[in-house]
């Protein structure tokens, strides 16, 4: 009969694991402290040890490894209120089985203990040693933890991830800590976003190019999967990628090789492929813009990462770790009070993580106080939408824009006759537009320049001596 040995400060948890597993079969040996299981696992006791970490005489990670030198083929599934993304990885790291969370579910606990008894593949010594990475990835909401526990279990593979989240959830952050964490840490994180590419230059980004392989190619160029070798590449945005290289990459996936845009020479590439997206590529399949044997190469483990509406018990953390990173940054440590927690957390969200990381980065650099009121929040999120709605007014109006200049220019050519032609047209143009443009961003900022180099997308200094080049009167902006 299999022996379970169960090791946690809270006689609560050890009576009612107790029970459970003992209905299920298993022998059951409790204790209150780290040594006491460390001279059991000693003796050669135990099948299946559950352990805490935060012990009264010891840190469970510390034991950890004495464990798996002792007892290598003994797993060790690792309990811990302490959800955090380096708690799941470093339970890994230390050669923990499984980690789940607390408060845990009972019918997994029991399943994870039936999955540990029956595996039967040798395990190696483990003598992980903190790497010394800060932690990318913040939160104690269970979605997140279910997100920690995939991402421990993937460090020490090479299979194919595929992440499903909106913008600004944080995919490349996951994308870099299942490199970081896992087997190819020592090899180079490359990373294509396939949105930012025009098309045409995709398979050329992706795969090199020979010299003389099209208009433009001087030389050999190296693509991201040889820029990648030994390593991880992250294919950001993988929906935006156009059929041709769909087809190549499936081809890559499926034979190891590959070869540049112009070469006729196989190339051998040895990469761990991640891949992100904010679309859904089942409709993306349907409507015959995605390749359906390509999805199933790529979606071998799906990772949805939630939306920040979804997980606003983070918020504290996220808040607390931002400021601490702005202070790192040389700006003054700030905090929220009760009220500004409340407001945040009743925000929809739309830009996820980086839309809060964004705010706090203003509240650090823009307001002396050393506490954030509510009403500070709700001033800086209203502005944000303003923002937003001159984006939204500038995207659905370009075509208006574009006829806007273009009477301008035609009228700046009829004022000129050829014998008094006009110079540089192109800057004249500019120079008319510029003031309205710069005085309306002003306006929807109120007067906030720091706001309109943003939205403009100017350094705030070249925002400055535009403003002061063009005479331009700040006060009119803001009438």
């Amino acid at each position: 009969m299999p022996e379970i040995l169960i090791a946690d400060d809270d006689a609560a948890i050890r009576t009612v694991l107790s029970h459970a597993l003992s209905r299920e079969g298993y022998e059951v040996r409790v204790t209150s402290n780290a040594s006491t299981l460390w001279r059991w696992v000693s003796a050669g006791d135990g099948d299946v040890i559950i352990t805490d970490v935060v012990m009264p005489d010891e840190n469970i990670f510390d034991v950890l490894p004495r464990i798996k030198r002792a007892r290598p083929e003994v797993p060790v599934i690792v309990m811990s209120a302490q959800n955090t993304f380096m708690t799941a990885i470093t339970a890994t790291e230390k050669g923990a089985y499984d980690y789940l969370p607390k408060p845990f579910d009972l019918k997994e606990l029991i399943g994870t203990v039936e999955r540990a008894l029956a595996q039967t593949a040798e395990v190696e010594e483990e003598q992980s040693e903190d790497n010394g990475l800060s932690m990318p990835l913040v939160g104690r909401s269970q979605a997140m933890q279910e997100i920690y526990r995939v991402i421990a279990r993937m460090t020490q593979t090479d299979l194919t991830v595929m992440i499903n989240g909106e913008s600004g959830t944080g995919k490349e952050l996951v994308a870099k800590a299942l490199h970081q964490f896992g087997k190819r840490k020592n090899g180079p994180f490359v990373a294509i976003n396939m949105a930012a590419i025009p098309k045409d230059l995709i398979e050329s980004e992706l795969f090199g190019h020979e010299k003389g392989a099209f208009t433009g190619a001087n030389s050999r160029s190296s693509g991201r999967f040889e820029q990648a070798n030994g390593g991880t590449l992250f294919l950001d945005e993988i929906g935006d990628m156009p059929m041709e290289a769909q087809t190549r990459l499936l081809r890559v996936l499926q034979e190891g090789e590959y070869t540049t845009v112009g070469g006729r020479t196989p190339i051998s590439t040895d990469v761990r492929i991640v891949a992100a997206t904010h679309q859904d590529l089942a409709e993306l399949i349907r409507k015959g813009l995605f390749r359906e044997d390509l999805f199933y190469r790529l979606n071998v483990v799906p990772l949805r990462l939630p939306p920040l509406r979804e997980r606003g018990q983070d918020i504290p953390d996220l808040v607390r770790h931002f400021f601490s990173e702005n202070v790192a940054q040389g700006l003054a440590s700030k905090k929220l009070d009760k009220a500004a927690f409340d407001r945040l957390k009743q925000h929809s969200w739309p830009g996820n993580v980086r839309e809060l990381e964004n705010l706090i980065q203003r509240l650090s650099a823009l307001y002396p106080q050393d506490t954030i009121s509510a009403d500070l929040i709700d001033g800086e999120l209203q502005a944000n939408r303003s923002n937003q709605s001159i984006g939204e007014q500038s995207t659905s109006s370009n075509q208006s824009l574009q006829t806007s200049v273009a009477l301008l220019a035609s009228q700046l050519l009829e004022d000129h006759s050829q014998e008094t032609p006009i110079d540089d047209l192109y800057q004249t143009v500019l120079h008319q537009m510029e003031e309205p443009l710069i005085l309306t961003t002003l306006k929807a900022t109120r007067g906030n320049q720091i706001q309109a180099a943003k939205v403009l997308g100017l350094n705030r200094n070249t925002l400055r001596k535009k403003i002061k080049e063009l005479d331009l009167n700040v006060i009119k902006g803001l009438g």
